[in-house]
């Protein structure tokens, strides 16, 4: 028997004052709760009422998740109703002040599991994600080990809010059943010296471990999470760059698992060079890419766009004579020392260049090579100067120009001044929401180069499919799927759908992606009807009736 208590204490079934008369005899709720009974519309309107009275956005993420923490259809059948106004509140940008103040700010541990590398033998680790699961049929889960926050760093176990809202997005975009998902963090230690400094601080006060050690921790995490919930797709999220890579390389072939910060951003980068290439009318073929921050998502970008080079009929050789990666050092070269394996790939001969010496600025680089595609994964604001982009514009009539730093005082560039400074032909979008810009009698929309857009489509029809891994055709659709979806017609078009329309695109990508896996045959179960299965698979944030819940 579940009792009063237990039932408005546990966020999967608590309706709070929408119990009906029924529901509450049956429940022993009588006298637990004000007398009115409201309908889910009602308590909707309350909460974004005083959801508005919020001075800050900071206090309105609190306030969102204080609503999270007790009733998870409330929250989401309020963030169906404002996805756009919501998405950069409950994630990006705001969620970066609430990792930086989590310690302070913990009233709740939000059903995540909490890994600590001081206890990393397999029982704990098992008991750990058992006890959080509490039953439930894990579906997904998002694991961070807090070292590559956004643009933000290394925040250790506060890092947690990032599977948190991730799985929020993925909830709120595609369907997935909130009560499916578990987030979770890896705590081995930070080096960021303020936490370690601080004694409220709630993760290990201890410098971040590099060792074998580590990776025995990871590998322990994922087979116990595998063998726990066998249907289990699994997100890695903001990892190091020193080890992200390594983690998905090592597990993608046997296991369906993601990592957002390679492959997520790769997908919705191409996607958005897709759309732009319909609007200019040009070739992919016949473009040359910068990237300017050579990390783990600058690399896993740049590979994402040069197999759409290698499908378009280019040799791996040829496609990667495209590519111009620069990071700290300026352009990247393969004489170079410290260059990680990723890095490597795309590295040029200094024998290219005239000089080669001189190309350690962006500006020098750009005069170099002529990009017509340049995006920033730098955190460097301000780097796309005005001298850089009308130096790139010179040379190529469109340019796609996608500054995709977040949160916003990390930006390359603003599109306001990228469609200035080149006149309007700038085809654009931004790692941050953009207003649409007026220049010249035109309205330009400005697409965002947000991971929502493709990551919780790719969840729900992998998951849909019962797939048995994520693969580059599997990503190819998603991309292709949201690139088709421009209207290269209208002056000012977005390269990228707006976010406002979230669950519609999500449902494309899933159906893109469920139709590739069954195409291929990588499926558990065979699957006859793809946009049945997908539907079959999503969630509606819809109170159900609870009178039998105890029978």
């Amino acid at each position: 028997m579940v009792k009063g208590e237990e039932i408005l204490n546990n966020p999967f079934i608590n309706k709070g004052t929408a119990f009906t008369e029924d529901e509450r005899k049956t429940l022993g709720l009588v006298g637990m709760l004000p007398p009115n009974v409201q309908t889910l519309d009602e308590q909707v309107e309350n909460v974004y009422d005083e959801y508005q009275h919020k001075s800050s956005d900071l206090d309105k993420r609190v306030y969102l998740m204080s609503i999270f923490n007790e009733n998870r259809v409330l929250f989401y059948a309020t963030f169906a109703k404002h996805v756009t106004e919501f998405m950069p509140v409950v994630y990006d940008p705001t969620i970066a002040d609430s990792i930086e103040n989590y310690s302070r700010l913990y009233v709740n541990p939000q059903n995540a599991a909490f890994l600590s590398i001081d206890h990393d033998d397999s029982e704990t680790i098992r008991e750990s994600l058992k006890n959080t699961a509490a039953g439930r049929n894990i579906k997904l889960i998002v694991v961070t080990d807090g070292e590559g926050i956004l643009g933000i760093g290394d925040w250790g176990t506060q890092g947690i809010d990032i599977p948190v809202g991730k799985l929020m997005v993925y909830s709120a975009a595609a369907g997935i059943d909130p009560s499916e998902v578990l987030p979770v963090v890896m705590d081995v230690g930070t080096t960021n010296k303020s936490l370690l400094d601080n004694p409220l601080y709630l993760g290990n006060h201890q410098d971040r471990d590099y060792g074998q050690k580590y990776y025995d921790f990871v590998d322990k995490f994922v087979k116990e999470a595998e063998d726990l919930f066998p249907n289990l797709y699994l997100h890695f999220e903001d990892f190091g760059r020193a080890n992200a890579s390594n983690i998905l390389d090592k597990y993608k072939d046997d296991y369906l698992v993601f990592n957002d910060d390679i492959q997520g951003t790769g997908i919705i980068v191409l996607a958005g060079v897709l759309g732009g290439l319909k609007i200019s009318g040009e070739k992919m073929t016949d473009q040359k890419y910068l990237c300017f921050g050579a990390g783990t998502a600058g690399v896993g970008i740049a590979q994402r766009v040069c197999e759409e080079m290698v499908q378009a009929g280019l040799s791996e050789e040829d496609a990667k004579k495209h590519f111009y990666m620069v990071d700290k050092q300026g352009l990247l070269f393969d004489d170079m020392s410290d260059l990680t394996p990723g890095q490597k790939e795309f590295a040029r001969s200094r024998s290219e260049f005239d000089n080669s010496e001189d190309l350690t600025d962006l500006l020098s680089i750009v005069k170099a090579v002529h990009p017509s595609i340049m995006v920033g994964t730098s955190t460097q604001h301000g780097a796309f100067t005005e001298d850089v982009i009308k130096e790139m514009a010179a040379h190529t009539e469109r340019p796609i120009i996608m500054p995709i730093s977040n949160p916003t005082k990390l930006a390359e560039a603003t599109a306001p001044d990228l469609i200035k400074w080149t006149d309007g032909r700038a085809l654009v979008a931004t790692g941050v929401p953009s207003a649409p810009v007026e220049y010249n009698g035109v309205k330009y929309e400005i697409g965002q180069a947000n991971n929502a857009l493709v990551y919780p489509g790719i969840g729900l029809g992998a998951i849909a499919a019962t797939a048995t891994k994520l693969n580059d055709d599997m990503i190819s659709a998603a991309a292709h799927s949201l690139g088709g979806i421009v209207d290269s017609k209208v002056p000012g078009a977005a390269i990228l759908p707006p976010v406002d329309q979230l669950t519609e695109f999500s449902e494309t990508v899933a159906i893109a992606v469920a139709q590739s896996a069954v195409d291929q045959g990588i499926t558990r179960e065979k699957i006859s009807d793809v946009k049945s299965a997908v539907e079959d698979e999503k969630w509606y944030p819809v109170y159900p009736d609870l009178t039998n819940l105890n029978k």
